[in-house]
């Protein structure tokens, strides 16, 4: 769309859009002590910037600003058009509490805790 525009200012509009697009989102992926920042998100995988990303692969966690959203299995990760294109496997949600071994169906909830008299 802007192939007429010469070459410098092509790579400044690239830069000033992924720019913009860190600064609006709050999603970032943390590897180890490392913070990327999530440029795009679909249901099957996620775009980084490729500046200073490296391949990933395996488990990573999924955060929107403070708040953990999920843990996610990268399969393959490519890069194209200066994005880092990850692939993810599964997507497990993050949840406050342990998961239960057993169904609990809904109503069924102990109410209270009863303590032994001695």
């Amino acid at each position: 769309m802007f192939e007429f525009l010469p070459k410098e200012v092509r790579e400044g509009l690239d830069a000033a859009r992924k720019r913009d697009a860190k600064a609006r989102s709050r999603l970032c992926v943390h590897i180890g002590g490392e913070v990327f920042h999530v440029l795009r998100l679909w249901h099957d995988g996620f775009a980084l910037d490729a500046a200073g990303t490296p391949r990933m692969r395996g488990l990573v966690d999924l955060y929107d600003g403070p708040r953990h959203l999920s843990e996610c299995l990268i399969v393959a990760s490519v890069e194209e058009n200066g994005e880092m294109i990850c692939d993810i496997k599964r997507r497990t949600p993050a949840s406050d509490r342990p998961a239960l071994d057993f169904y609990q169906a809904e109503g069924e909830a102990p109410v209270a805790l009863l303590s032994s008299v001695r």
